[in-house]
């Protein structure tokens, strides 16, 4: 329903922020992460959306980027993942090493935040990994196209990009744009950037 807030910041307080739009403030539920990037209050403020409908209530959650609203919305698809621990895990960790503990199937980097056990931690990993099941780790299955060079590390950040709900081919070409001798997490987080910027 709503794609994305613009207006003036109008409050905040720790996972909150209001903004002002048209003369309406819009609560929105909201991560650390993302808080630590808002302006003063009172200075204009885009925020990319994401509309939670409850029997009880309708919950909105805010985000600076596109990749971290897609990286919550992936996690709240997780079954037992809930829109609390899909910030709580967003306030610890960046979307793209979310990717990367998923890809990696590294379960121990999600129990970093705040209410997330081992066992969730491996359900999360396992269920966003089988999402990508029969992808190659490798990006040869793009080298035909030209798309990007056939290196481990740019095929890593494919596939988390591609768990951060992202095409194959969207992700192939955005990470071919840079040197596939970059770390993965590198490679992950400029192409996060640059989705970003083209989407605005």
């Amino acid at each position: 329903m709503f794609y994305s807030l613009k207006g003036s910041l109008i409050h905040m307080e720790p996972g909150l922020a209001v903004v002002e739009c048209g003369g309406v403030g819009f609560k929105c539920l909201t991560t650390l992460s993302t808080q630590r990037t808002l302006p003063a209050v009172g200075e204009q403020v885009t925020l990319y959306t994401h509309l939670n409908v409850r029997e009880d209530a309708l919950d909105l959650f805010g985000f600076a980027t596109l990749g971290e609203l897609n990286c919550f919305k992936m996690l709240t698809g997780v079954s037992g993942v809930g829109p609390k621990v899909g910030l709580a895990i967003l306030s610890e960790l960046a979307p793209e090493q979310v990717a990367m503990a998923v890809a990696t199937g590294d379960s121990k980097t999600l129990t970093r935040a705040s209410g997330v056990g081992a066992k969730l931690a491996q359900r999360i990993t396992l269920e966003l990994k089988d999402k990508v099941k029969g992808m190659q780790t490798s990006s040869s299955a793009f080298a035909p196209a030209g798309i990007v060079s056939a290196s481990s590390n740019a095929g890593a950040a494919v596939n988390a990009l591609t768990v951060l709900g992202y095409s194959p081919t969207d992700a192939a070409a955005v990470v071919g744009r840079f040197d596939s001798a970059l770390p993965v997490e590198e490679l992950i987080r400029q192409s996060l950037k640059a989705m970003g910027s083209g989407m605005k």
